[in-house]
């Protein structure tokens, strides 16, 4: 089968690998036909962030079950599902407590074991969640990352009556927006440094915009005057400044969701500090998508909001199209870190797609930028690849 292999820092390859073959009676193997390339795979591409070399990442990806061990009772070849890459103990305080989030003993897909930019993959059965029959199985692909959001507001009780505020319109922002808008929020508002996230944070239902690179925390708080009390902020960006500028704009006792990484140190100044005592804002640490029953609430819901086609996705082009468009695209590039978001899709036997490579974005605005990232496009039914 064809792999795409990260042999070390920055080195991409597509390469032959034999088919992964069943190991334990709870292995299931795994026909991949969509698998997306996530913001915390760039790390692992260019910062020697993976745990080991070579491995093949992919952690967001459905497909359709192949086989399986004898302990699987309760799959069919042929059954379409989406990948839960955590794979806890189950064991410990915390997994018997249903927080498997909080496991400190688990594995996890295509980051501590060989992940789904492949054509095949094994996983364990617990590492599966089974697709409604009425969805598309590309949209399989977007369910992990639908549930960071729905996480969030599973912590917070939920955002049912209350005056959602976004602030980063990234990719994990931009599916909050639009499943806080279709469970019940009261608004939705979107806050980022870049026009275009903005203007299709709108076009998918935001209520409200600003942008905090011409606009101060003053401004935007008067802005959002209208709506500042019972609010749930959810800080998805993960840089210093935005969970400061969270902190500023964020209303009297409103819930703050940190859903971001950050991957610099945040310094606190005292004025800041002291706006959490003064406002009596309730933190809320937001980390991965799991709760109890496993895997999770987050993951139902997230099923269900795309079986009923409440969410804007993506939108696939064919490969001469997305060449033009990231070659646009690379003329802007500012030596910062890849922010695109891109799918890999592996057409199956049954797709009614040309026998083309696609790649399927989620945001229709995204920047790519860095100059280094070879984006690997595998198109297994032709049995060719392509390099851009």
């Amino acid at each position: 089968m064809k792999s795409v292999v990260i042999h070390a820092e920055g080195d991409v390859r597509v390469e032959e690998r034999p088919l992964p073959q069943l190991q334990a009676e709870d292995d299931v193997l795994v026909k991949v036909v969509s698998s997306g390339l996530c913001g915390s795979d760039i790390p692992r591409i260019f910062a020697q962030g993976a745990h080991y070399y070579p491995i093949t990442l992919g952690h967001e990806f459905s497909g359709y079950v192949e086989s399986y061990g004898t302990g699987v009772t309760d799959m069919q070849p042929g059954d379409a599902v989406a990948c839960v890459p955590l794979l806890p103990c189950f064991h410990c305080p915390q997994c018997e407590r249903g927080y498997f989030s909080l496991c400190k003993q688990y594995q996890f897909v295509g980051s501590r074991s060989e992940g789904g930019n492949a054509e095949y993959v094994v996983v364990k059965r617990a590492n599966l969640f089974r697709l409604p029959s009425d969805m598309p199985i590309e949209d399989g692909a977007f369910i992990e990352p639908i549930t960071v959001g729905l996480h969030a507001f599973h912590l917070a009780q939920g955002c049912e009556g209350k005056n959602v505020i976004i602030v980063g319109a990234g990719t994990i922002g931009l599916l909050a927006l639009q499943c806080a808008r279709e469970l019940g929020a009261r608004s939705v508002t979107a806050i980022d440094i870049n026009p275009q996230k903005l203007e299709l944070a709108k076009a998918l239902g935001a209520t409200h915009t600003c942008n905090s690179r011409e606009m101060t925390a003053d401004d935007i708080q008067t802005a959002l005057s209208d709506i500042q009390f019972d609010q749930l902020v959810l800080e998805t960006a993960g840089t210093p400044q935005t969970v400061s500028l969270a902190i500023d704009i964020a209303g009297p006792r409103a819930q703050l969701a940190l859903v971001g990484t950050l991957h610099h140190d945040l310094t606190l100044t005292t004025r800041t500090f002291g706006l959490i005592l003064r406002k009596e804002l309730t933190l809320l640490g937001s980390w991965m998508n799991y709760s109890a029953p496993w895997p999770g609430e987050e993951w139902e819901t997230a099923a269900r909001l795309l079986a009923e086609k409440r969410l804007q996705l993506a939108l696939s082009l064919p490969i001469a199209a997305m060449r033009k468009a990231l070659q646009k695209q690379s003329k802007r590039l500012m030596a910062r870190p890849c922010r695109a978001k891109f799918y890999f899709n592996f057409p199956d036997g049954t797709s009614q797609q040309p026998a083309l490579a696609h790649i399927s974005f989620r945001n229709l605005a995204f920047t790519f930028r860095n100059p280094s990232f070879k984006l690997v496009t595998v198109n297994y039914q032709a049995n060719q690849y392509e390099l851009i």
